[in-house]
């Protein structure tokens, strides 16, 4: 990660900064946070396998339902390839559990109220919506090695389709790994 580039946004509310992607290659930051059933969960807990690590930008909205349900609909063969699926938002448990079970989801969705991860993964910047400009979780995803070295990154992920193109992407990096 190369740093911060400033934007413009609300004085101390530590919304005026956007944060660069992770280069692939690069250590992947460690994170402990808790999922839509209090369990906790941690990169490093992971290391040995495949991990695909998701950021979405609100629970059970279109774009989010639609990215969630393929990563559930996809789950059985992602595992098969080694890898674990985490999807992490800015909403709180309880919308997270909501979420899940509406859904019904299969995997965990992970915390971070305070944006700590998203930031740290270069997932929150400027955002167009309706013809305005402002600061949010954008749609990045994560294929993080192993060993803990992000391995893959999709900077601006469209939902449909998405699941199935990690699940490629880890079947052609295990060949090459």
């Amino acid at each position: 990660m190369s740093g911060l580039t400033a934007f413009s946004g609300p004085a101390g509310l530590g919304f005026e900064e956007e944060v660069e992607m992770l280069d692939i290659g690069s250590k992947a930051p460690d994170f402990d946070l808790e999922d839509q059933e209090g369990k906790r969960h941690s990169l490093s807990a992971l290391r040995g396998s495949w991990v695909v690590l998701y950021f979405y930008p609100k629970d059970d909205t279109p774009g989010c339902t639609t990215e969630a349900c393929e990563f559930r609909n996809n789950k059985s063969v992602i595992e098969a390839a080694g890898a674990k699926v985490l999807g992490v938002s800015g909403d709180d448990r309880e919308s997270h559990s909501k979420f899940a079970n509406k859904h019904g989801l299969n995997f965990p969705i992970l915390v971070d109220q305070d944006l700590q991860v998203i930031k740290a993964y270069g997932a929150y910047g400027e955002k167009q919506s309706f013809g305005k400009t402002r600061m949010g979780i954008n749609r990045v995803t994560y294929l993080i090695d192993p060993r803990g070295n992000v391995a893959k990154v999709w900077p601006k992920v469209t939902p449909e389709g998405h699941a199935s193109e990690v699940r490629q992407a880890i079947d052609e990096l295990k060949v090459t790994a």
